[in-house]
C-alpha cells in the first residue's frame, strides 16, 4: 500500500524553527521552540498589553519551565475580546493592517474585534502558501468561494499565497447563486475549489454540477463545521478529494489543515500552541479525549491570545498519522460545547449530529433548526432548504427517519419528551450562511426533565 504524502507543513514548520534543510524534525525540537516563543509571547503580551499586563502579573514562575507549566497561565475568554478589546492590543493603532468585527452568531452579544499587522497577515499568507500545496500544482486555477474584495480579508490573502506557487487565485465570493458559480468555474478552467460546506454542496446539488465532473480536482471546505455527509457528497459528484481546513479569525485566519492522507488536521505549530482540556476544569486532556480547543499564538505581534478558549471541541488522534508527519493530529470538530442542547438524561444534541443525519439525503441542501416549549413536552423545529424552493426535498418520513438515527433525538421521542415538526424553509431563503457557523437555536423557557 502507498503511503500518502507527507504533510508540506512539516518541511515548511523545520525552517520557521531553525532546522536544517536535512534534519528530520521531531517533537523535541517543536516543543523547545514553542516553549521560547511561548515565553517571548507572554513577555511581550504582558509589556506592552494593559489586559495582559494585569492578567499575567501575578505568574507564580518566570519565564515558564516547561509547556506543562502553561497550565498555570488564566485562559482568555470571547468575553476578554468583546469587553475591550483594544485593552489586547500590544502595538500602536497606525500598525494596524486589519482589524476585523465578528457579530455575535446569536441573538445578543457584542461583536469581537481582531487586530492584524502587516507581519501577521504574512504568517498567514505563508501558512495558506505551504497548506495548499496538498491540494494544488503550479499552472492551475483556484476558484475562492469566500470573502475576497478587502485587503487583508481570506480571499485576498489566498490570492497572494497561490501567486507564491504559480498557481492563480480567482476571487469569486461567497455562493449566492449556485449556477452561476459552476458558470464561472466552467469558464475559468478551475481545477480547485475553496469554500464554504453548505454553499458548495449547493453547487454540487445544483442540475448543472455534473458539468464539472472531472474538472474539479480538489475542494477544500473550511469557515463551518465540515460534515462526513457533505464531503461524501462532493466526493461523489466531482470524482474529487475533499479537504478540511480549521480555522478561526482569532487564529488568524489559519489554523489546520488536511493532508493527502485526509485523516485529520495538521496545525501550524509554529505560530500556534493547542491545547486540547476538560471545559469543565480547564485541565488538559490526554489524546483521544474529546475537550475544548485552546490555542495560544507564538509569532502574532498586533494582538497575540494567550489560552484563547475556542470553545470548539474536538480531540488530538492517539496514532500517527499515515502520511508520517510528527504533526500532532486534530480530529473531527463536534461542535461548540455552549451549542449542546440537552435533552433531559438522554444526553445532548450538536449541530454536527443533525448534520450528518440531514446532509445524507439528497435534496437536502440547508437546514436550519430550533427547540422550544410546546405545553409539556419540548419541540424540535426543521426547516429544510431544498433544492425545489418552498417545497420539502421528498415526503416527511424519510426526513423524520433521518432524524430519529440520532440517538438522543430518538430516545427523548420515544418517551414521548419530544416532538418534531419538519417544515419547508421559506421561499426565497439563501443557502448561504456567510461566515458565522451554524447553530442550534435553543428557545426553550425552561429544559426537558432529566
Amino acid at each position: 500500500m502507498t503511503m500518502p504524502a507527507r504533510t508540506p507543513l512539516e518541511d515548511w514548520i523545520s525552517r520557521k524553527i531553525g532546522l536544517s534543510p536535512k534534519g528530520a524534525l521531531q517533537r523535541q525540537a517543536i516543543a523547545r521552540y514553542q516553549l521560547d516563543a511561548l515565553n517571548g509571547t507572554l513577555a511581550h503580551a504582558r509589556q506592552h498589553s494593559p489586559f495582559y499586563r494585569k492578567r499575567l502579573g501575578g505568574l507564580p514562575l518566570w519565564p515558564l519551565a516547561s509547556l506543562e507549566d502553561l497550565t498555570a497561565v488564566p485562559l482568555t475568554t470571547v468575553e476578554d475580546l468583546r469587553r475591550d478589546p483594544m485593552a489586547l492590543l500590544c502595538v500602536s493603532r497606525d500598525r494596524i493592517a486589519r482589524a476585523v468585527t465578528l457579530e455575535s452568531s446569536g441573538t445578543t452579544g457584542r461583536p469581537k474585534r481582531l487586530f492584524f499587522t502587516d507581519a501577521d497577515l504574512e504568517l498567514t499568507v505563508e501558512f495558506f502558501h505551504h497548506g495548499m500545496a496538498t491540494l494544488v500544482n503550479p499552472g492551475q486555477r483556484v476558484l475562492i468561494l469566500m470573502p475576497g474584495t478587502l485587503p487583508g480579508s481570506v480571499g485576498d490573502l489566498l490570492v497572494k499565497a497561490l501567486a507564491r506557487m504559480d498557481v492563480q487565485g480567482i476571487v469569486h465570493g461567497p455562493v449566492n447563486d449556485p449556477e452561476a458559480a459552476i458558470q464561472t468555474a466552467r469558464q475559468e478552467n478551475i481545477d480547485s475549489l475553496v469554500g464554504i460546506p453548505v454553499q458548495v454542496l449547493a453547487m454540487a446539488r445544483h442540475k448543472q454540477a455534473p458539468r464539472l465532473a472531472g474538472q474539479i480536482r480538489t475542494v477544500l471546505l473550511s469557515t463551518d463545521y465540515v460534515p462526513g455527509a457533505i464531503a461524501n457528497a462532493l466526493q461523489r459528484t466531482w470524482r474529487s478529494r475533499v479537504f478540511k481546513h480549521y480555522g478561526m479569525t482569532e487564529m488568524g485566519l489559519g489554523g489546520a489543515v488536511e493532508c493527502m492522507a485526509r485523516n485529520g488536521c495538521h496545525f501550524r505549530e509554529a505560530d500556534l500552541l493547542v491545547e486540547i482540556v476538560d471545559p469543565q476544569t480547564c485541565q488538559p486532556v490526554a489524546d483521544g479525549t474529546v475537550g475544548e480547543i485552546v490555542f495560544t499564538t507564538l509569532t502574532r505581534e498586533g494582538m497575540p491570545l494567550i489560552r484563547y478558549r475556542t470553545g470548539d471541541l474536538a480531540a488530538f488522534k492517539v496514532a500517527p498519522c499515515p502520511c508520517g508527519t510528527v504533526l500532532r493530529t486534530l480530529g473531527a470538530v463536534r461542535g461548540r460545547g455552549i451549542d449542546q442542547i440537552p435533552l433531559g438524561r438522554h444526553g445532548n444534541l450538536m449541530i454536527g449530529e443533525l448534520d450528518e443525519a440531514l446532509f445524507n439525503i439528497e435534496d437536502v441542501l440547508n437546514y436550519h433548526a430550533d427547540i422550544h416549549s410546546a405545553k409539556a413536552t419540548d419541540r424540535l423545529s426543521l426547516f429544510i432548504t431544498s433544492r425545489q424552493a418552498g417545497a420539502l426535498p421528498c415526503a416527511v418520513d424519510p426526513i423524520r427517519q433521518a432524524v430519529l438515527s440520532v440517538p438522543a433525538i430518538r430516545a427523548a421521542w420515544e418517551e414521548d419528551l419530544l416532538e418534531i415538526l419538519i417544515r419547508p424553509a421559506e421561499e426565497g431563503t439563501t443557502v448561504s450562511t456567510g461566515t458565522t457557523k451554524r447553530r442550534i437555536q435553543d428557545l426553550r423557557e425552561r429544559k426537558i426533565h432529566p
